[in-house]
């Protein structure tokens, strides 16, 4: 007999239908429901209704203590340091498959699955590949490129082979419906807030003007607070002239925003630093696709290894608003090599 499967069940069509595809598949499930500590009200009573609609029992876990810790404390340092952070990444790797994954062993779960569009394979040698969804649009690869070879033997992506639409109209006919929306691309301990709202709100924080540079280093204004912008922004920025700037550089050591042109965003390529390598290390240059951010189409590039968990990326051609912070995500075609956390070159 199978063991049993867990079953991430946010509430949203997706995480429904990974754990309905896996009954119908005769598995044997058990919903798992984790609280972040954001969560509105609607969520906080939808857990009846998930587990009405699918027929299973869901277990409650209250990860609000490492949610702060580990995701949103990171996501404030991370802005307060002049950078960008992916949360999503980070939950994925830190809690989704850290936490949460913990907690289905505990209950003799062999797997946690997920309803994130992406695919895992395994070689004849044994080995995990990660791969892109079968759906191009949806797909989630790149927020999971954290995921280490042991993370990823416990992982399942139900829905990585189906596109969005067979999702929704399996759901139909299933008569499965949503009880909370987690399409939106906000992020989630955010919803209803501006970035900026919500750092300031962070214990301790206290915003500080400071002066607005263009490239040559000449004044042409004032910020209300580093934490307000990110490379490429161009909206906020409140400084006439001609064209419109953008941010191309954030200075916390001196409270310093530079602007300047849509020209002035282009890089030739990154650093990428602490790269989580899900195949073997290459120990020379390689050629890659890399993709700077999750709606960025994967760029042809040259990937010069520094290191073990360091490298040196360079584009064939150059791309705006190579963001600091950022996850640099490497692939194969299909297949995700590793990521690394985007520095300047």
């Amino acid at each position: 007999m199978k063991g049993i499967i867990a079953v991430a069940v946010s509430g949203g069509i997706d995480s429904l239908v990974a754990a309905y595809i896996l009954k119908k598949e005769g598995r044997q499930i058990t919903g798992l429901h984790f609280k972040t500590g954001y969560e509105t009200k609607s969520a906080k009573e939808s857990i009846d209704i998930i587990a009405k609609q699918l027929d299973i029992s869901i277990i409650t876990i209250d990860c609000a203590k490492e949610f702060k810790s580990k995701v949103v404390d990171y996501f404030t340092k991370t802005y307060l340091a002049g950078k960008t952070p992916n949360p999503c990444m980070v939950c994925n790797q830190l809690i989704k498959f850290g936490t949460i994954l913990s907690c289905a062993r505990e209950i003799g779960a062999s797997s946690l699955a997920t309803g994130h569009y992406a695919r895992i394979i395994k070689d004849n040698n044994g080995s995990l590949h990660l791969l892109k969804s079968v759906d191009k649009i949806k797909d989630q690869s790149y927020f999971l490129a954290r995921l280490t070879q042991e993370q990823l033997s416990a992982a399942m992506f139900p829905l990585g082979n189906f596109t969005k639409t067979e999702v929704k109209n399996m759901a139909k006919r299933a008569g499965l419906q949503a009880v909370v929306n987690n399409e939106s691309q906000d992020i989630c301990f955010i919803k209803g807030k501006t970035y900026g709202n919500f750092l300031t709100a962070q214990t301790g924080y206290k915003a500080k003007t400071g002066d607005i540079v263009n490239g040559s280093g000449n004044v042409i204004g004032k910020h209300n607070g580093l934490h307000l912008f990110t490379i490429g922004q161009r909206r906020g920025i409140n400084c006439p002239a001609p064209k419109p700037y953008y941010v191309v550089g954030i200075d916390p050591e001196h409270n310093r925003l530079t602007v300047g042109s849509s020209l002035d965003l282009l890089s030739t390529g990154l650093k990428a630093i602490n790269i989580n390598w899900i195949i073997q290390p290459p120990d020379s240059a390689i050629s890659v696709d890399t993709r700077i951010r999750g709606r960025h189409v994967p760029v042809p590039s040259k990937l010069y290894p520094t290191g073990r968990e360091t490298a040196e990326i360079i584009f064939e051609k150059p791309q705006s608003a190579v963001t600091p912070g950022q996850g640099a995500v490497f692939y194969k075609g299909n297949e995700v090599l590793g990521s690394g956390w985007i520095e300047k070159l």
